[in-house]
């Protein structure tokens, strides 16, 4: 799969979803100490983020997805072993009640 620099939330939830299943972890990554509403994120913690497997996914979110992509070299640099992505419009344009039904 080819990385992206941002991806919107439906994006997130999709790929997630793909790259989980086959066995690639995918974080929400709270840069702002303010998590999402019904959303599984885990805090900006770079000495946690090094130990997580090779090739996992990180995408940063802030409150409107700027300050995270303006950044987006900067993590990149700081996780060589693993695929950071900003979350486009961030925090403020999360719906907590999307979701992504299955296509059986």
């Amino acid at each position: 799969m080819k990385y992206p620099n941002e991806w919107t939330q439906k994006e997130f939830l999709q790929n997630k979803k793909k790259l989980e299943a086959d066995g690639i972890k995918v974080l929400l990554v709270d840069t702002i100490l303010s998590p999402i509403e019904k959303a599984d994120t885990v805090v900006y913690n770079p000495y946690e983020l090094q130990n997580e497997p090779e090739g996992s996914v990180f995408v940063f979110y802030c409150d409107t997805g700027k300050a995270t992509l303006d950044r987006l070299k900067e993590y990149k640099k700081k996780f060589p072993k693993h695929h950071c992505i900003s979350l486009k419009d961030g925090r403020g344009y999360w719906r907590k009640n999307m979701m992504i039904l299955n296509d059986d």
